[in-house]
């Protein structure tokens, strides 16, 4: 899309997080766009890897964001105008397992790039990744706005809570004139590339490989399923609105799929297993398991109106792109050209403004 290169071409883009699943898409993303793309983050955490497919051409710098020192040198040293935060411990089972590790990534890891950033000279916006989790429970089952309650009860939700928090505090003590910050929450991401523990897509994967049923903690738990290119257009549309006109937009904003594509748990791995040769069916997971919330729901009326943002791909076209991407995986194809072709793909959708109820 002419608009979005022009924007990024060549501008300076710190990404951080760009080994993870979304961060390794992102870069894909900003590398077709043009831009002067440096990532940090730790090394890719499974193996498979996207990143290790896709990343040959981005300048990366593998460490810790909880390493005050590295980030400040990351940042002084490339001098970026876009900062993108998406490093994160981003699982809920791996936050009950080892707490503390996700409250001083997600946390302090967070205060550390927004404090190295104070001084980077060249800044115009900075954008911090959160999560659809970052809303206390209500129990009401209706879609979250962006003035709802922030909260958690698991240490997951809550460090992307208490993400929200240092944003808003660095953003209010110490950028009062500055470069805007604003923070983005999108829902559940699916699509190609994928290997983590505990993810729905990638379970299914694995278990439609083995022949054998998914086990599933919550079979019956409703979430804001979408393609893994819908909440990354909204993070390039928002960083160049905050660049254009910062005064215009808000500094939260929600990104989640059309109200008609949640569904729950079970019917997500039906509707995957059935475009995925073959169907070994679910099984529910009879251990005992923390408590997690029973449905999670997002309202983007806010990034339509103020964006103009709106999800491209329905429920069903995103789990057909999921599903031919990891068969083409598993053909031996080479998938960073798959990632560029259905990165075209999706612009296409935006540059048409294709309607995902059609």
């Amino acid at each position: 899309m002419t608009e979005m290169t022009a924007f990024w071409g060549g501008r300076k883009v710190l990404l951080t997080g760009h080994t993870g699943f979304k961060g390794a898409w992102m870069s894909v993303w900003l590398h077709a766009l043009g831009a002067d793309l440096i990532g940090l983050a730790l090394a890719p955490a499974t193996k498979p890897s996207l990143w290790s497919m896709v990343g040959g051409g981005v300048q990366s710098v593998i460490g810790d964001i909880t390493n005050a020192t590295l980030v400040r040198d990351v940042i002084e040293k490339f001098r970026p105008q876009v900062v993108i935060h998406m490093a994160a411990q981003a699982l809920v089972r791996d936050s009950f397992r080892d707490p503390l590790h996700t409250y001083s990534t997600n946390v302090l890891g967070t205060a550390n790039v927004l404090q190295a950033c104070r001084l980077a000279p060249t800044l115009e916006c900075v954008l911090v990744v959160t999560s659809d989790k970052v809303y206390a429970p209500d129990g009401s089952g209706n879609a979250h706005a962006e003035d709802d309650r922030l909260g958690g009860n698991d240490p997951y939700s809550s460090s992307k809570a208490c993400t929200e928090l240092v944003t808003a505090s660095f953003r209010n003590s110490f950028y009062r004139g500055g470069p805007p910050i604003a923070t983005a929450r999108a829902g559940n991401v699916i699509g190609g590339g994928d290997w983590s523990p505990d993810r729905l897509i990638p379970d299914c994967v694995r278990a439609l490989a083995a022949g054998v049923p998914v086990s599933l903690r919550c079979p019956e738990a409703v979430r804001p399923w979408q393609h893994v290119l819908e909440p990354l257009s909204g993070y390039l549309a928002l960083s160049q609105a905050l660049v254009e006109r910062p005064d215009a937009v808000p500094r939260s904003l929600n990104l989640g799929p059309q109200a008609t594509d949640f569904c729950t748990v079970h019917e997500m791995v039906e509707k995957f297993s059935a475009r995925f040769d073959g169907k070994p069916g679910w099984v529910r997971d009879l251990q005992d398991h923390p408590v997690e919330t029973q449905a999670l729901r997002l309202s983007s009326t806010l990034a339509h109106r103020t964006l103009g943002w709106q999800p491209q791909l329905s429920l069903d076209v995103s789990l057909s792109w999921a599903a031919d991407w990891y068969r083409a995986h598993l053909d031996g194809e080479d998938m960073l050209a798959l990632c560029q072709k259905q990165i075209a793909q999706y612009q296409n959708r935006m540059l048409a403004n294709w309607d995902p109820q059609l």
